[in-house]
């Protein structure tokens, strides 16, 4: 990226400033800014780096100032490697305890040291607590520029930036983008240079992005309801003794197959629309209790692979005489893997030879309810219709799902039914690995279900969609800035994760009136990341696309996952990527993608080939699709976009209207 150096400059004077460059460095050695001026400052959203020179100020006010601004959410912090070892421990810890990345600089005014000196300053800088090493020389020849330049075959690129000063070392400052810095340094304009040799801010831009822009969307984008929520809130609200009010509610294909499956189980579904555009459903349940429905029923899951594990245990404690479940789509080629087998261990039966059911699919009840094993490795959908069907029995339950995969649903599907009166407890165990709260290390959990509930209707708001959410993030972190809202940030989806990834990436986030308030996303550096998604596998091919724009090499966790999605996504990303360019390879678990940033790969011809792709009539394909086009060569031609109404009926015209239109 292309970081403006800002001097001489006031509050007001900064702020107009960021509103039209990408990052700055505030020299806070050389504006004339209050304490209170600074806090105030480096809240922005963009992308800001604190600098202080000492040989400027005095080292107790130098030091005041970084503190300040690192405690008011400075994205770096810049201090010499001249700095006193007491001064810079207590700033490296500062930067540890804020979040801010610290940078250790190195400047000779006077030339350029040899290559030997040079990596001797790069190892003291990053032994002295530089996550970034700044090197910057004076070029007194083309040489010394070059010299500059090859300290980029001994370190990785994405933590260090290094170019010389003067009119030899100019092209040092484009070239280091090139080979992956995540910044280089601009002057405001020909006016306003902070250093001999900096090029103007629009004239690098327009030398290293040529006739692209970046995006800029000043209209918040209101996510879709999730489906995962609307459809566990649908069932219940069926389910309920009264009527229910769910708000927020939009349709999408597997919502709307939940209120098919709640009105053939005799619930009464009414519409009504809101101001915002989105639909209050009012459902007056069926006062559900254990086999309250006669003869043998037929359902239609659509083409969703939740309703249809939700429905397998409750239809088996509503009918007297079983049901059938049929689907549709690429839902009947996708086996329910260790369906038939944790069904059983319930008490129920299913049709079918094998462990993994296939629709269309009969069951047969009640539940036994008692003391079960499921598990849980392959799926959390069959848990939380389980947990959602045991309350109606005469008997206490308690289930132990050993290897429990896709957690946070379990606990949403809980959070749910506490709001319609069913209540679950839980037990996690895994030892000392969930100390740290890290769901991942969880090996079993014991969900008790207290006998003869009765579910309760209820007014409750359906949540927007963090699964959706996620390719716009994505694309605001890589190619500029927008915001988002109907998102709440204290939800219980598993893809909010997206949030967490992208800061580890380094993106700017912010938002206004947490947890329900404005999500803005703003374009910044961005470094490789490692992330397991065993627990949120539809984020798989968002984050791999991520990836490819992320400098160094990535590793995604939890590919295992993959194998029965809408498409086997893990073969699916593989040959997107490898289509487009990028390299990739899976080794057991783990997905490795091997990155470089949007202004490496423009300057170096390396974009993603743009084509023919086919999204494997996986909605999720045709997010990631959509997102690598905008860093593509050519545009990408999709065989098939309409598969996107599975989830986000609205996706393509909201993506055209809001991201594609504004670049």
């Amino acid at each position: 990226m292309i970081c403006v150096s800002i001097q001489n400059c006031n509050l007001a004077q900064i702020e107009e400033i960021l509103s039209r460059v990408q990052m700055a460095e505030i020299r806070l050695d050389l504006c004339p800014l209050s304490m209170d001026d600074i806090a105030e400052l480096f809240s922005s959203d963009v992308p800001l780096i604190a600098t202080c020179r000492i040989e400027n100020t005095d080292l107790k006010t130098a030091e005041s100032r970084l503190v300040e601004a690192i405690k008011a959410g400075a994205r770096y912090a810049d201090l010499e490697i001249e700095a006193p070892k007491p001064m810079s421990k207590r700033i490296a810890a500062a930067c540890a305890e804020w979040g801010t990345v610290m940078i250790r600089s190195y400047h000779n005014f006077q030339g350029t040291p040899s290559l030997d000196e040079l990596r001797e300053t790069v190892d003291k800088c990053r032994h002295h607590d530089g996550e970034i090493v700044k090197i910057v020389t004076t070029a007194n020849s083309a040489q010394d520029a070059e010299l500059v330049e090859s300290l980029y075959k001994y370190y990785t690129a994405d933590s260090l930036v290094a170019f010389a000063m003067g009119e030899e070392g100019s092209s040092s400052r484009l070239a280091c983008l090139s080979h992956g810095a995540p910044f280089s340094y601009a002057s405001l304009d020909a006016d306003n240079a902070t250093a001999k040799g900096q090029i103007p801010y629009e004239s690098m831009f327009a030398q290293v992005y040529g006739s692209r822009k970046l995006l800029c969307c000043e209209d918040a984008i209101r996510m879709p309801a999730s489906k995962s929520y609307a459809q566990r809130a649908i069932i219940s609200a069926a389910l309920a003794d009264g009527v229910s009010t769910l708000h927020g509610y939009s349709p999408c294909d597997d919502s709307q197959a939940a209120l098919g499956v709640a009105q053939a189980i005799g619930a009464e579904v009414k519409h009504s629309a809101e101001a915002d555009g989105s639909d209050t459903l009012e459902i007056k349940g069926i006062a559900a209790a254990l086999h309250c429905l006669e003869g043998e029923g037929k359902l239609d899951v659509g083409e969703s692979g939740l309703l249809t594990r939700m429905m397998l245990p409750i239809a088996s404690q509503l009918y007297r005489e079983g049901a059938l479940l049929e689907g549709h789509g690429t839902l009947l080629k996708r086996p329910l893997q260790g369906a038939a087998k944790a069904l059983a261990a319930m008490g129920a039966t299913s049709s079918g030879e094998s462990d993994d059911i296939m629709l269309p699919a009969k069951v047969q009840g009640p539940l036994a309810g008692g003391r079960i094993t499921i598990d849980g490795s392959k799926s959390s959908q069959l848990i939380s219709g389980a947990i959602m069907a045991l309350p109606l029995l005469e008997k206490h339950s308690s289930i132990s799902v050993q290897n429990p995969t896709s957690i946070p649903y379990i606990y949403m599907t809980m959070d749910i039914l506490r709001k319609f009166g069913i209540k679950v407890r839980s037990e996690m165990y895994g030892g000392r690995a969930l100390l740290d709260q890290d769901w991942s290390k969880c090996t079993e959990i014991l969900l008790k279900v207290k006998e003869n509930q009765t579910y309760k209707a209820c007014q409750m708001d359906i949540e927007g969609d963090w699964s959706a959410a996620t390719v716009f993030l994505a694309a605001g972190a890589i190619f500029g800035k927008l915001g988002l809202s109907g998102l709440d940030t204290t939800s219980l989806q598993a893809d909010l994760t997206m949030m967490d990834i992208l800061m580890e990436a380094g993106a700017s986030l912010s938002q206004l009136d947490e947890p329900k308030g404005l999500i803005s996303v703003c374009k910044a550096p961005l470094r490789a990341v490692k992330a397991d998604l065993s627990n949120s596998p539809d984020l798989f091919p968002v984050t791999a696309v991520l990836c490819a724009f992320c400098q160094g090499q990535s590793t995604l966790r939890g590919v295992k996952r993959l194998a029965h999605k809408e498409s086997d996504r893990a073969d699916a990303i593989v040959g997107m990527l490898g289509q487009a360019g990028v390299r990739v390879q899976i080794k057991g678990d783990d997905m490795h993608i091997w990155g470089e940033s949007l202004e490496s790969r423009i300057m170096n011809g390396r974009l993603l080939h743009g084509g023919q792709y086919t999204s494997h009539a996986d909605h999720r394909m045709v997010m990631a699709l959509r997102l690598a086009e905008l860093g593509a060569d050519c545009p990408i031609e999709i065989d098939n976009t309409e598969c996107v109404a599975k989830s986000y009926p609205k996706f393509n015209r909201d993506w055209d209207e809001y991201i594609r239109k504004k670049l």
